[in-house]
């Protein structure tokens, strides 16, 4: 590989389910991982497929989907996982095994309870087995940012002998700060004799807050592939974000002497596509992608931008997919103008059936709002991909009465399993009266760990998008509904977490994995 080249490792589908309630069906996985080979990710953690028939399924599928981006499972040093993620992406055009083992003290005593030579001995061992299913093996030693230098350089150069091909530094629990982890990565190459023989990667997370600068210390140091989410998704604090790392390396050509091969123009749907089906929205000052990244209210820079844009901006919006071009969709918008709109953003679907259901939902919003927006348009392809044959519960009808000085009353009307079912409440407000009104007809014990409202748009008849996460028994997941009807937004949250849990029961969350 050219060393002007820096390699794309995406994990969203991986560690970025791994944050608590971003769990996604296979479905969700898929479109996610077309979207991410439009933009020419060069690779693509499709999951970790030991983790449950789920997880294999879901990998499996974007194996069998994805050709221009090599499809990676994710094991750990042991046979059983490593020959499940083999047999998980068999029919992968292009594949890689990423496996690994912690070689930090803390890790190695507390965790594993092995010794320094019983992880060496497993870490080769794992190496070899991953190379008789295919030549691409990453090997990541767990907690590398805090492991012992000398024992670090041992097994990296062990497993290199073995056949790993790509060797990936995580700071696993973003521990590091960006002069000290750049040097280690210096040192590593430096000090590791075989190091010409692998790409060196880093994995870092951001619980300081730091993923991102790690990640490129590690590169002006040498590392050429940066393992990243879409918006920064991943356990605890996230991981690095890709928008952010591929937008400083192409931006800052006067400092990096590598770039991307990413289409940037794909950034924002592909960001827009990740938050609504994690149901987990971005902040509007993040960068790159967040709704105020290329805003100007102050009047000094409104200004200047005016006068030239390079004065307050350090990139075009158009380079990362925002346009300043409206998309104008209204009631009189044919399906060759709502196909044309959505292709656009990178969607498309299989069958004329789901298009005709997206067709019957743009006009079903376009009654009740004036202009439809392309994140309106976002919203309508997550809903019409949502497979409602698995649903075992299906909001009917709702009414809610709430008049001052009066307790609000909810009354709704719920198919269960089939069978409908009728629950009335009474609530601290609207959206908790349907809620009571919901679980009195679905007596499934959870409790309630985040309610978040968004608007899709500006407008008071703009859609309102609803977050919810549920926990049950140490499970959580997530449920999103949409609609100008802040409260019927609300009651299809709740009822598709719900559906989740039943969906979910044999699906163990990745969360272990912990690279």
């Amino acid at each position: 590989m050219s060393d002007d080249r820096l390699i794309i490792f995406d994990t969203t589908l991986r560690d970025g389910e791994q944050s608590p309630g971003a769990s996604m069906n296979q479905e969700e996985k898929v479109r996610i991982a077309k979207m991410l080979e439009q933009m020419r990710v060069d690779v693509i953690e499709a999951g970790f497929p030991v983790a449950s028939p789920g997880d294999f399924e879901a990998v499996k599928a974007i194996a069998e989907t994805v050709q221009d981006s090599t499809v990676c499972g994710l094991s750990r040093a042991l046979d059983k996982d490593i020959e499940a993620a083999a047999e998980a992406l068999k029919p992968a055009k292009s594949s890689r095994i990423h496996t690994f083992i912690a070689t930090s003290p803390i890790h190695m005593k507390d965790k594993l309870r092995m010794s320094p030579d019983q992880v060496l001995e497993q870490a080769i061992s794992a190496v070899k087995k991953a190379r008789q299913y295919t030549n691409n093996v990453e090997f990541s030693p767990e907690d590398a940012g805090r492991s012992d230098f000398d024992f670090l350089c041992r097994v990296i150069e062990a497993t290199i002998d073995a056949g790993a091909t790509t060797i990936n530094i995580p700071d696993t629990v973003g521990y590091n700060i960006p002069f000290q982890f750049g040097d280690l990565i210096k040192r590593l190459l430096e000090t590791i004799p075989n190091s010409d023989k692998a790409i060196f990667s880093v994995h870092c997370h951001n619980d300081l807050g730091l993923a991102v600068g790690n990640s490129l210390a590690a590169v002006l140091n040498g590392a050429r592939q940066v393992e990243c989410t879409i918006n920064g998704l991943g356990e605890r604090a996230g991981n690095a974000s890709l928008e952010e790392v591929a937008m400083a390396v192409r931006t800052r050509r006067d400092v990096f002497t590598c770039d991307t091969n990413l289409d940037t123009t794909l950034i924002v749907p592909t960001s827009k596509l990740v938050s609504s089906i994690t149901g987990f929205p971005i902040q509007p000052n993040k960068a790159i992608v967040g709704s105020n990244a290329f805003a100007h209210e102050s009047g000094i820079h409104q200004d200047g931008v005016l006068k030239s844009r390079e004065t307050y901006e350090i990139m075009r919006a158009q380079d990362v997919g925002w346009t300043e071009n409206k998309l104008i969709m209204g009631k009189h918008s044919g399906r060759a103008a709502l196909k044309d709109s959505l292709e656009k953003l990178g969607i498309s679907f299989e069958t004329e059936e789901e298009l005709s259901a997206a067709f019957r939902r743009f006009k079903e919003l376009a009654d009740k709002k004036h202009e439809i927006f392309e994140e309106d348009l976002l919203v309508i392809a997550s809903e019409t991909t949502t497979d409602s044959a698995d649903e075992n519960y299906r909001l009917i009808s709702s009414f809610v009465c709430s008049e001052t000085g009066e307790a609000p009353v909810a009354k709704v009307v719920v198919n269960v399993e089939g069978e409908e079912r009728t629950g009335e409440a009474s609530g601290g407000g609207p959206v908790d009266a349907v809620y009571k009104a919901i679980a009195s007809v679905i007596p499934m014990e959870t409790s309630l760990e985040l309610y978040s409202v968004n608007n899709i748009t500006s407008g008071t008849d703009s859609l309102g998008e609803v977050s919810v996460r549920l926990e049950r028994e140490g499970h959580v997941v997530s449920g999103q509904g949409a609609d100008t009807d802040i409260v019927l937004a609300s009651a299809n949250a709740y009822i598709d977490a719900l559906n989740k849990f039943t969906l979910d029961l044999n699906r163990e969350h990745p969360q272990h994995s912990g690279v």
